[in-house]
């Protein structure tokens, strides 16, 4: 995994790329945190052995601590190949990973585009929502 930090607020994380490969853990171990628990978007990942299972539950309505809400974004391409470009606060590019099948990208802040570099490439995209409208998700770099 590596950490894309902002040129502009060399503290603040920005994007994280999450390889398949990454993925170490022993099966029956503990899940692997891969963002920072103060972000909006969560994502682990978990190594399972066969017949593994999990108590059954459902998750608890919470009152947000915060009015402030950002969307963050992930993608994991299931086939195919990306390009991701990464761009710091102030709208330059910081980064262009290339993610392959099982590979994950992750923006908490900072823009981002996606290209597709081979046929048929299939992504699941993650975000936080409520999603209330492309007007109030996003700002086009190439309309600021």
């Amino acid at each position: 995994m590596y950490k894309i930090y902002s040129k502009i607020e060399p503290n603040k994380l920005l994007h994280m790329v999450y390889r398949f490969d990454d993925i170490t853990q022993q099966p029956g171990m503990s899940r692997d945190d891969i963002i920072p628990e103060e972000h909006f978007l969560q994502l682990s990942s978990i190594k399972l052995k066969k017949d593994q299972t999990f108590r059954p539950h459902r998750h608890i309505w919470k009152t947000p601590s915060t009015q402030s809400l950002i969307a963050q974004e992930s993608w994991v391409v299931l086939h195919g190949k990306v390009k991701c470009t990464f761009y710091d606060l102030d709208d330059t590019i910081i980064d262009t990973p290339i993610l392959t099948r099982g590979d994950c990208s992750i923006t908490l802040e900072g823009g981002h585009t996606y290209s597709s570099l081979e046929e048929d490439t299939i992504v699941y995209e993650y975000k936080t929502g409520p999603y209330l409208g492309q007007k109030l998700d996003k700002n086009f770099l190439d309309e600021i």
